[in-house]
């Protein structure tokens, strides 16, 4: 498959300049057909079949489905609503005491910020590693997670679009004797991810930016044999091998952070969506997105690039005095990025179903705002 074959199928595409991907990527049509089937499928066919059946079925199709993208086992797969769900079901699982570190990086989304702050009601340090341009020093780094109970970093910046060191990362606070979780959301259909190469305890990720799933449709990988060790806050029959048994027994693996009864729906459409991506393939896509990224960065100004010259990711954030204006400015344009918090700065997200002359429109409209 042509990525302009995937992007003839994206009606959002057909209305504008979509430039956004990196919040959210929008669903082809044949996303949501699968997504709207499965529901049908499960909501009119359950006069004749078991409903519960059709869930559990469509839930282990999605794990084998998600556990292929990313390089692990069903078994170290849970769905989740969203990556702070992920984050949340890890943040809640672990027995935090007063005293205990945890340290992020002060590149961290929202998602890997509020678990954290909302810990300090309990008396848990939180350290923050300042970083420069979106990289992290490696010493101060070390430092940081000596004494640490958990870290959490992000894979692929969301302010920088830098790609950060994983296994490195994951190794010094792996040494230094913390639980390591990775907030992945910005990797799956965008760049190729492995993550047992990657060595971490805990990946969060959801399908709704480059894989352009359904939201909802949220994933975390666990170790198999941390998964193990750890007890869920919430639980539910799907946590469990036994929901009526007197002994409360976990299920094994990262099952047990599954609860209970929700729509088999968005993980349906998450698997159509793997299997359009697949079909272009990640090196293509990587490489589609590096041309279109060349492009654009080379129309803008270097005292305004915020990103990595040489590419990283799809992700390019721009400097620009007025953030806000700059993105009305281009929305009246029918073209759409995002402003961020910090830096202050815009965001263009591509992907590789963007074209060059949106890169072209992008970087004029930009341009323009700014002067």
């Amino acid at each position: 498959m042509d990525p302009r074959d995937l992007r003839a199928d994206i009606p959002a595409l057909q209305e504008a300049a979509y430039l956004n991907f990196g919040a959210h990527g929008p669903s082809p049509e044949f996303v949501v057909d699968a997504a709207t089937e499965m529901l049908a499928d499960h909501e009119f066919g359950s006069g004749r079949a078991d409903p519960y059946e059709t869930a559990f079925g469509s839930y282990d199709d999605a794990r084998e489905r998600i556990a292929d993208l990313i390089g692990a086992d069903p078994a170290e797969v849970a769905l989740t609503e969203s990556t702070t769900d992920s984050i949340n079901r890890i943040a809640t699982a672990i027995d935090f005491e007063p005293g205990d570190v945890v340290v992020r990086t002060d590149l961290e989304h929202p998602a890997g910020v509020l678990p954290w702050q909302q810990l300090k009601r309990e008396g848990v340090e939180v350290r923050v590693v300042e970083t420069t341009d979106g990289r992290i020093d490696i010493d101060d780094y070390t430092e940081a997670v000596a004494d640490a109970r958990l870290v959490c970093f992000s894979a692929l910046t969301w302010t920088h679009g830098t790609w950060l060191p994983v296994g490195d990362l994951v190794e010094i606070a792996t040494d230094a004797g913390a639980f390591t979780l990775v907030d992945a959301v910005q990797v799956p259909g965008h760049r190729a991810m492995d993550v047992h190469e990657w060595g971490a305890d805990a990946v969060a990720a959801a399908g709704h930016k480059w894989l352009l799933g359904p939201w909802g449709a949220g994933f975390l990988y666990v170790d198999r044999e941390v998964a193990d060790s750890l007890v869920p806050s919430a639980v539910g029959y799907r946590s469990v091998t036994d929901p009526t048994a007197d002994d409360l027994d976990y299920a094994a693996g990262a099952t047990r952070f599954e609860i209970g009864t929700t729509s088999p729906a968005p993980h349906a459409g998450l698997i159509e969506a793997i299997d359009r991506i697949e079909a272009v393939g990640i090196d293509a896509i990587e490489s589609r997105i590096e041309s279109l990224t060349d492009r654009l960065k080379a129309e803008i100004d270097d005292e305004q690039l915020l990103s990595p010259e040489s590419f990283e990711s799809g992700l390019v954030t721009i400097a620009v005095d007025d953030p806000e204006a700059v993105v009305d400015h281009c929305a009246e344009a029918d073209i759409v990025i995002r402003s961020l918090p910090y830096p202050e700065a815009v965001r263009v997200s591509v992907h590789a179903v963007s074209t060059e002359a949106e890169m072209d429109s992008v970087a004029a409209c930009i341009g323009q705002a700014s002067e």
